[in-house]
């Protein structure tokens, strides 16, 4: 199948009706034709069309951990539980971690996020080496699994092999749980020179994820993103940043500077940049960073397990910023759901309702699977125009609504998106997914879904068994 046709599609101008798909071996949309009838033989999808919705920040082994932190426990120098405490239990987990449960549990997370509507994921891969923290005989080991499991289930990958070097600000040395994690600079830049080759050949976008300024010193930061632009100067770059008030006074004490307002200071920022939470910025660091050009990567599930806090969406808007969302730890693989947590964090904090809708786009849901599949798809590195969504040149990832669903059936296509994320079970109105142009997910399951669900069950027991 190369054409499709459905009577409502939602098309980075908005709604459309009677709208014809058609796209390319490599599956890439060629034509997308409003207003139109069907060619002979193009099949006709049951319910409305949304674009496919990049999922921008992953850790994939940690889907093995969620629901495995939600007690209360010890928490360092008498605190209570927070992100600190949970980071040691995950330390734990990801120290016992083989290559094939690394592979397994990526399989089956990427088989949920394209039968949870996500079609690509950026990759934030930063567990490089063996148990004990030595390069395995392939270093490109564990992020070679990564690419299995895309290619398996055919979701759209950005790799993301993320520099870790400090376990602070000012250069602390890395301590036992990081021991996986650690790599110079100029091996981080061997690795991507070698997986260059290994991405192109299947369609992959490679780009660099310095972990964070507390654990990538500026000597290591600038060293590396020159070294990237070496290699390839359009590769996404994506940094965790200003998620915790605890990584805000610590960079303050490190360099009087707020982490934001660092990174602007001394490093390119633009449109090739995922700021990953920022959810602690100033009004300047707002305005800053949204002129930059870079790409907020907000994850509003994992930033409310961690007790993260909330971004503040209006204020980014107003500064012309870009969004997308990410599932990050996984405690939630479910695009409809993030986009709802998002929403309903901004109505708690701000008290109203429909806060994303704007003057052009009303609906508040159409408002923003619009901006975060924009900002999805820039910050996964895809080639101009990065508009992302149903438009000539993008890939052909999109999803198709039930319409039969008892939410959704007799309402128009707008409300029915609307029913998708807020009146749903948020998964149980997708149908079909396609994924470069081929339908991944039908009657709401993948073809690998059994098979994929049991050797990750499997993965986890016997990670269980050790930890």
């Amino acid at each position: 199948m190369t054409s499709l046709f459905a009577q409502d599609a939602l098309l980075p101008t908005g709604w459309a009706k009677n709208v014809q798909l058609t796209w390319s071996a490599s599956g890439h949309l060629t034509q997308v034709q409003p207003d139109t009838r069907p060619a002979s033989g193009v099949a006709t999808v049951p319910g409305p069309l949304i674009p496919g919705l990049p999922n921008l920040h992953s850790h994939a082994f940690q889907r093995a951990f969620a629901g495995l932190t939600e007690y209360r426990g010890a928490a360092p120098d008498g605190q209570q539980d927070s992100f600190w405490s949970w980071r040691t239990l995950m330390y734990r987990f990801a120290a016992r971690l083989s290559p094939e449960q690394v592979e397994a549990i990526a399989t089956w997370l990427y088989v949920e996020m394209l039968e949870a509507g996500y079609t690509s994921v950026c990759e934030f891969h930063y567990v490089h080496h063996d148990t004990d923290g030595r390069p395995y005989a392939d270093d490109a080991e564990l992020a070679l699994g990564l690419l299995r499991a895309a290619q398996a289930t055919g979701i759209g990958l950005t790799l993301l092999p993320v520099l870790y070097q400090t376990s602070g600000f000012g250069g602390l040395p890395p301590n036992h749980g990081q021991r996986r994690f650690i790599r110079s600079t100029d091996a981080m830049l061997k690795l991507l020179q070698g997986l260059n080759p290994v991405c192109d050949a299947q369609g992959v976008r490679l780009g660099l994820a310095p972990h964070s300024l507390r654990a990538v010193p500026p000597e290591g930061l600038r060293e590396a993103l020159a070294g990237l632009d070496a290699i390839d100067p359009t590769a996404p770059i994506h940094i965790h940043i200003a998620e915790q008030t605890a990584e805000v006074d610590a960079c303050l004490a490190w360099s009087g500077q707020r982490p934001v307002d660092w990174l602007l200071d001394h490093a390119a920022v633009d449109g090739r940049w995922c700021l990953v939470h920022a959810t602690h910025m100033s009004d300047a660091e707002y305005q800053r960073a949204a002129a930059s050009g870079a790409v907020a990567g907000l994850c509003p599930s994992t930033e409310a397990n961690l007790g993260d806090g909330l971004f503040d969406m209006p204020r980014w808007l107003a500064a012309g910023g870009a969004w997308g969302l990410g599932s990050d730890s996984h405690a939630t693989v479910n695009a409809a759901e993030e986009l709802m947590l998002l929403e309903y964090g901004q109505r708690l904090q701000r008290r109203e309702r429909n806060v994303l809708a704007s003057a052009a786009q009303p609906q508040v849901a159409t408002a923003m699977t619009l901006q975060a599949v924009a900002g999805g798809a820039q910050a996964s590195g895809r080639a101009p125009p990065c508009s992302g969504g149903l438009a000539v040149g993008q890939r052909a990832d999109f999803v198709a609504l039930d319409a039969s669903h008892v939410a959704l059936a007799g309402l128009p296509a707008p409300d029915m998106l609307s029913a998708h994320v807020f009146a749903s079970h948020r998964r149980s109105a997708i149908a079909s997914v396609w994924a470069a142009g081929r339908e991944r997910v039908s009657a709401g399951h993948h073809a690998l879904h059994t098979s994929a669900a049991a050797a990750f069950v499997a993965a986890r027991t016997r990670l269980l068994a050790t930890t």
